[in-house]
C-alpha cells in the first residue's frame, strides 16, 4: 500500500512544481499539501474503506481548486491550466468513480459527482456519469429528467435529450412529470429551430413545417393523455404549451380536448373560468386609462369568470365545484383595490356564492369557518350568528365550529357565552375542548371577576387530562402570575395535581428570577423537582442548574461538581454526550 501511495504522490509532483514555479503557492505550502495528500491517500487505499474518507478527499481537492482560482485572479496569472487544474480534476474524477462504484445506491454521492463535473469537467465526461448513474438508478424519473435537461440545455443536443426521455418512458410509462418535461423539451426544440430559420434559409436549408409547428410535441401530448387520465395532467400540458407563442394551434387543440374529455372534472371548469381573467379587451377597442375605467374592465373580466362558474355549478352541482367557485371569490375579494365599486361587487359575489352553496348543503366545515370569518370582518353579526348555528348543527363534533360560534358571541358582545360553552362540551371529546376552555377563560378575564376566571381554569384542569392539559395549565399559570403575582402563581403551581411537565418548572424558575428578592432556595427546589421528572433525558436542565449555582449571588459554586456527577449518572446515551460537550464549552468560556 505504501508503494501505491508513494506513486500517487509522485504523480502530483509536476502540478505542484508548476504551482510553486509560477508563484501561486510557496514552498512551505507545497510541503503542507504533500503531507495532507499523503494522509488522504492512505485513508482511501486501506483495506477497510469508508465513504466519508472519499468525500473528505474530494472536498479537499475542490477547496484546493478554488484557492488556485482565487490566487490566479489575485496575481492575474491565467496560464498552465492543463498542467495544474486539469490534473487535479482528473484525480477527483477517479476518486468519484471509485466511490460511486463501491456505494452504488447512494444517490447523493452520484449527484455530488454530477455537480463537480458540471463545474470542472468536460461535457463528454458528464454524459458518461449520467449513463453510469442511470444504469443503476433507472427507477428514479427525476434523474432521467436531470440528464435530459443537461443534454438539451448544456450540450445543445436535442437528439440525445429525446433518446433519454424515450428510454425513461420505457421504465416509467405512466409518469406525468416525464411526459411534461419531454413535451416542454420538444416545444423548446421547435422554438430554437424557428429562431434559426432565417439563417438556415440563407444557406438554402430548411426544416419541415411540421417540426417547426411543434408536431413532435403534439405527438407526445396525444400519447400521454391516452395513458395518463384526468384534467390536472391535461391542464399541466396546456400551461406548458402556453409558454410558447408559436404553438397557438396546439394550445387550442389541448384546450378544446380539455373541455370535451373532462367536462365532469371541477378543475376543467375552474381553468376555463379563470382563463377569462387573462382575456383583455378585443382588438380595436380602446384600452382603459383612468382608474375607474380600469376597475370597470377588471369587473367585467370577473363577471365573465363568475358566469362560467355559475354555469359550472349548475352542470356539476358538487361540493368540489362549489369549492373552486368560492375559492375564486375569496381570492378576488382579498386583492387590494382603491375602487369601492369593485370591492363591493367582489363582496356581494362572495356572499351570494356562500349562501347558494349553503342552501344546497354543499359547504364543508372549513368553508363555514371562512364564511363566518368574512361575516365577522364585515361586522355582519346577525348573519354570522345564523351561519355559526347552522355550522354547529351540521358538524356537532367539530371543536372548530363551536369555537367559531363562541367567537361570534364574544365579538358581537352577545349574552349566553357560558351557556354556549356548556352546550359545546356535551358534544365534544375532552381533548377537542381545550381551545374552548382557553377562549372562555380569556373572555371571563375581560368580562367578569378574577373568581370567575379561576373557576373556569379549575374546571378545565379537572376536565382535560394527560398531554392535552399542558396548554391549559400553561395558560392558567400565566394568568395567575399576571393577575396575582408570584405568590398566586406559586399557589396555582402547587395545586396542579396531575403529573407535572417540564414547561411548568421552567416557567416557575423564570417567575422566581423576575422577583426582586430571587431566592436561591426556591430555584433549587424547582430544579430538584424538575430533575426528578426529567433528569434522565434533559441535559439542558442540568446545565442550567450548574449555571444558576455559579451565577446567583447566593449560589454555591462548590455544588457544581456534585451536580455534574449526578447528571452523568442519570443522563442516558446521547443526552449524556450532549451534556459533556456543553459542560466543556461552558468551562472553556469561563477560563
Amino acid at each position: 500500500m505504501a508503494e501505491i501511495i508513494q506513486e500517487r504522490i509522485e504523480d502530483r509532483i509536476p502540478e505542484l512544481e508548476q504551482l510553486e514555479r509560477v508563484g501561486l503557492f510557496s514552498h512551505a505550502e507545497i510541503k503542507a499539501i504533500i503531507k495532507k495528500a499523503s494522509d488522504l491517500e492512505y485513508k482511501i487505499q486501506r483495506r477497510t474503506l469508508f465513504k466519508e474518507d472519499f468525500i473528505n478527499y474530494v472536498q479537499y481537492e475542490i477547496n484546493l481548486l478554488e484557492l488556485i482560482q482565487r490566487r490566479r485572479t489575485r496575481i492575474k496569472y491565467s496560464f498552465k491550466r492543463d498542467e495544474i487544474e486539469n490534473s487535479i480534476v482528473h484525480r477527483v474524477q477517479g476518486v468519484f468513480r471509485r466511490a460511486s462504484a463501491k456505494w452504488k445506491d447512494d444517490v447523493q454521492l452520484w449527484l455530488s459527482y454530477v455537480v463537480f463535473c458540471k463545474k470542472w469537467a468536460a461535457k463528454e465526461q458528464l454524459s458518461k456519469v449520467f449513463s453510469a448513474m442511470l444504469a443503476i438508478h433507472s427507477n428514479k424519473p427525476a434523474l432521467w429528467i436531470m440528464a435530459a435537461k443537461w443534454e438539451m440545455e448544456d450540450r445543445l443536443s436535442s437528439e440525445s435529450a429525446r433518446q433519454l426521455f424515450l428510454r425513461a418512458l420505457r421504465f416509467h410509462p405512466e409518469c406525468p412529470k416525464l411526459y411534461q418535461e419531454y413535451f416542454r423539451m420538444e416545444l423548446m426544440h421547435a422554438e430554437k429551430l424557428r429562431k434559426e430559420k432565417q439563417e438556415l434559409e440563407k444557406r438554402n436549408l430548411d426544416y419541415p413545417q411540421e417540426i417547426l409547428k411543434g408536431e413532435l410535441a403534439r405527438i407526445i401530448y396525444k400519447n400521454s393523455v391516452s395513458i395518463i387520465k384526468g384534467a390536472e395532467f391535461h391542464v399541466s400540458l396546456l400551461s406548458i404549451a402556453q409558454l410558447f407563442d408559436f404553438a397557438k394551434d396546439l394550445q387550442k387543440e389541448i384546450y378544446d380536448d380539455l373541455q370535451t374529455l373532462h367536462t365532469d372534472d371541477p378543475l376543467t371548469w375552474d381553468y376555463v373560468a379563470r382563463r377569462e381573467l387573462e382575456i383583455a379587451s378585443k382588438p380595436g377597442e380602446e384600452q382603459p386609462t383612468t382608474k375607474s375605467a380600469k376597475a370597470l374592465e377588471v369587473c367585467r373580466r370577473e363577471d365573465r369568470c363568475s358566469a362560467v362558474y355559475e354555469e359550472a355549478v349548475k352542470t356539476l352541482p358538487t361540493g368540489p365545484m362549489w369549492k373552486c367557485y368560492i375559492n375564486f371569490c375569496l381570492e378576488r375579494f382579498s386583492k387590494k383595490t382603491n375602487s369601492e365599486f369593485l370591492r363591493g361587487k367582489r363582496l356581494e359575489r362572495t356572499m351570494i356564492a356562500f349562501r347558494k352553496a349553503h342552501g344546497l348543503k354543499l359547504l364543508s366545515e372549513s368553508q363555514y369557518k371562512q364564511w363566518i370569518e368574512l361575516l365577522l370582518h364585515q361586522e355582519l353579526f346577525r348573519e354570522a350568528s345564523e351561519v355559526a348555528v347552522a355550522g354547529t348543527d351540521l358538524f356537532k363534533d367539530s371543536g372548530t365550529m363551536w369555537q367559531m360560534r363562541l367567537r361570534v358571541l364574544i365579538d358581537s358582545q352577545s349574552p349566553g357565552v357560558d351557556k354556549l360553552v356548556e352546550e359545546a362540551f356535551l358534544h365534544l371529546k375532552p381533548q377537542a375542548c381545550v381551545p374552548l376552555w382557553i377562549s372562555w377563560a380569556e373572555w371571563t378575564e375581560g368580562a367578569k371577576s378574577q373568581e370567575d376566571t379561576e373557576a373556569v381554569f379549575k374546571k378545565a384542569v379537572l376536565a382535560v387530562m394527560g398531554p392535552d392539559s399542558v396548554t391549559l395549565k400553561d395558560k392558567y399559570l400565566d394568568w395567575a402570575y399576571r393577575s396575582g403575582g408570584y405568590k398566586k402563581a406559586r399557589a396555582v403551581f402547587k395545586s396542579l395535581q396531575s403529573r407535572p411537565f417540564s414547561v411548568f418548572f421552567r416557567k416557575m424558575i423564570q417567575f422566581e428570577k423576575e422577583q426582586e428578592s430571587c431566592k436561591m432556595a426556591n430555584l433549587r427546589e424547582f430544579y430538584e423537582r424538575a430533575l426528578r421528572e426529567f433528569g434522565s433525558t434533559d441535559s439542558d436542565l442540568w446545565m442550567d442548574y450548574i449555571k444558576e449555582e455559579l451565577n446567583h449571588p447566593l449560589g454555591r459554586p462548590e455544588n457544581c461538581g456534585q451536580i455534574y456527577w449526578r447528571a452523568m449518572k442519570m443522563l442516558q446515551g446521547e443526552s449524556a454526550e450532549v451534556f459533556v460537550a456543553k459542560h466543556a464549552m461552558h468551562q472553556a468560556g469561563h477560563q
